[in-house]
Formats: C-alpha cells, sequence, structure tokens
C-alpha cells in the first residue's frame, strides 16, 4: 500500500514532450469544425499503431484554419497545463505543415506564439515551443521548419516525428545547420522502432534528448551510452498503450528504464487522445507501477533537469518539488 499520497495537481511540473494540436478540448474542435464548415473527427477509435493514429490526426489538423483558431488552442493549451500543475512547457507544433496546407507559411506559428503569449501572461506557465517534421515529409520542408525557427523567438529547437521507418539520414544536414544556429534538437526515437533509430537521432540527428525511447532496453550497450550521457527520455506511457504500440500500462517498460539508471521524464505526448492530463500520467504511474511521493518527485525533477528551460526557472521549480514533498521546508 502506497501511504502518505500528495496531491499530484500541486507538484511543480515540467512537460516535455506534448503535440499543440492533440490538446484541443473537445468543445473547442466542435466549434472550430463548424465555423471553418470541416467534419468534426469523431472520438478516437481504437488504434492499431502509429499509422492509423496519424490519420486520425490528420483530422483534428483540418479543423484549425485561421489565426484565430491557433491563437485559441494556444492559450486554452497554458490554462489546461497551468491548471494541473504545469510550471513549464515544451509544446510541439507542426508550423510548416500547416503553413503549406493553408497557404501562408508564417500565419500558424505566428497565431500560435501570440496565443502562447497570452496564455502564459494570463496563467504564469512558462513555455518554449518545438517544431517537429514528419519522417515521410520532404527534405525541403525540414529546411523551411528550420528557417521558421531561426525567425521566430520562442522556438527552442526542432526534430523528427512520425513513422521511424523512414530514416533520419536524408535531414542530417538541416540538424548540422540547426545546431551550428545554437538550436535545440529532440527526435521521436525508439517508439515504434528499436535501438538504430535510437542510435540514428544520437549520430545523425544530435539529439539532445529522445521522443520516447522505449525499446532502449533492447540494446545494452546503448542503455548504458545514453545513461553515461544523461540522455533524457521522454516518455508517453498512455500514449504508448493507446497507439498499440504497448499493450497494456501494466507492461509499460518505464519501471524497467528507471532501474536501469536512465533519465526517465513523464509526459501526456497526444493527451485530448489519451484522455490523460500530466497529471493523469503521474497518478497512473503511482497506481500501475507503486511509485510513491519520493519516486514522482524524482522523476518530475528529471523533467526539470532535461527541459530547455532557463537555469533561474529550473531552480525555481526544483525549490518547489522538494517544497511539495516535504511542505515547511522548501518554501
Amino acid at each position: 500500500m502506497i501511504t502518505g499520497m500528495r496531491d499530484l495537481a500541486a507538484l511543480p511540473k515540467a512537460h516535455l514532450h506534448v503535440h499543440l494540436e492533440s490538446t484541443v478540448r473537445p468543445g473547442t474542435l466542435r466549434e472550430l469544425a463548424g465555423a471553418n464548415g470541416v467534419p468534426r473527427p469523431d472520438e478516437a477509435p481504437a488504434f492499431d499503431g502509429f499509422r492509423a493514429f496519424a490519420d486520425y490526426n490528420s483530422l483534428i489538423r483540418a479543423c484549425l484554419r485561421r489565426p484565430e483558431d491557433f491563437e485559441r488552442v494556444a492559450r486554452e493549451f497554458c490554462e489546461d497545463e497551468f491548471a494541473q500543475g504545469t510550471r513549464y512547457a515544451e509544446v510541439t507544433f507542426t508550423a510548416a505543415a500547416h503553413g503549406e496546407r493553408l497557404g501562408d507559411l508564417e500565419m500558424p506559428l505566428a497565431s500560435v506564439l501570440k496565443g502562447l503569449s497570452e496564455g502564459g501572461a494570463r496563467t504564469g506557465l512558462e513555455w518554449r515551443v518545438l517544431l517537429d517534421h514528419s519522417r515521410r515529409r520532404p527534405v525541403a520542408r525540414a529546411e523551411r521548419t528550420l528557417d521558421l525557427a531561426l525567425r521566430h523567438e520562442g522556438v527552442a529547437g526542432l526534430g523528427l516525428a512520425g513513422e521511424e521507418r523512414y530514416p533520419l539520414k536524408p535531414f542530417a544536414a538541416v540538424f548540422d545547420r540547426a545546431r551550428e544556429a545554437g538550436l535545440h534538437l529532440v527526435h521521436h526515437a525508439g517508439e515504434d522502432a528499436g535501438p538504430g533509430s535510437i542510435r540514428e537521432a544520437l549520430d545523425l540527428g544530435h539529439s539532445e534528448r529522445i521522443g520516447h525511447g522505449i525499446r532502449i532496453l533492447e540494446d545494452d550497450a546503448l542503455v548504458a551510452e545514453v545513461r553515461e550521457r544523461g540522455v533524457a527520455l521522454e516518455v508517453c506511457p498512455s500514449s504508448n498503450v493507446t497507439l498499440g504500440l504497448v499493450p497494456s500500462l501494466a507492461a509499460h517498460p518505464l519501471p524497467r528504464l528507471v532501474d536501469a539508471g536512465l533519465a526517465v521524464t513523464l509526459n501526456t505526448d497526444v493527451p485530448s487522445v489519451t484522455g490523460a492530463t500530466l497529471t493523469d500520467e503521474f497518478a497512473r504511474a503511482r497506481a500501475a507501477f507503486g511509485y510513491d511521493d519520493t519516486r514522482l518527485a524524482a522523476i518530475a525533477a528529471a523533467g526539470v533537469t532535461a527541459s530547455f528551460a532557463p537555469e533561474a526557472t529550473k531552480t525555481a521549480l526544483h525549490q518547489g518539488i522538494s517544497a511539495w514533498l516535504t511542505p515547511g521546508e522548501g518554501a
């Protein structure tokens, strides 16, 4: 039995892996679909893999068309994150894909940044944006993504997402330029493919964290290297189960990743699809893996340490986590 269970919504958290398009409130999605005259997606079905999810996600993206749509979902993202105890978020956005779809490369990202600025000022949420690019899309779009990242304040970095059967290698030169320009790099890897995907993300993609990375345990030497280098994993248990990549939460490798000494952070990935907020993810880890408050606080602290937040923000968050764990001593 777990004793002394504290309120997980009050635990200060950094959220490192969450896609903006997969945070839209159901009511907002319904209103935007109606206003834009596009079909509203049904409730998320049972997925049998990543491709099925990607097809469903395209229906959600199609509901976002006007500047005010992007501004609204960004503002509401800030409100929803702050309500669950997130104090710093790195939100991923597929800016170039939206821009090409709508015939205006600048508008979607500019509107999201405006909405985040307004929402952050209103709630106190501190944020950064990461731009992602689908592995199966052209290198030219990745170059446009890099250009957007370099020209917009508030964008901290970029990386690849999507089906890992499409290799990273064709994009290596883009990520060389991104690193030279001082941008952070974070790639999805080891989610629906094995350790080779993680190796490619590290060696060719200069990845500073690994999005997901749950299949790293298939390669002991890679585990040792990633542990030694302190490269954090952005683990998203509910997403992995919902997308059919892991059979159940009880079977999720998160405890084995932690026991291997890896830097494990906890995230939602696609909360509007899984129905799980970041607080819910911590609650599910508590219930499924028997984690006590000390272990959950350590996972929250790992997220802060692995973030691209300013040092002052990290210090404040670590102090807040200590205060949550030992009331009266860290305040």
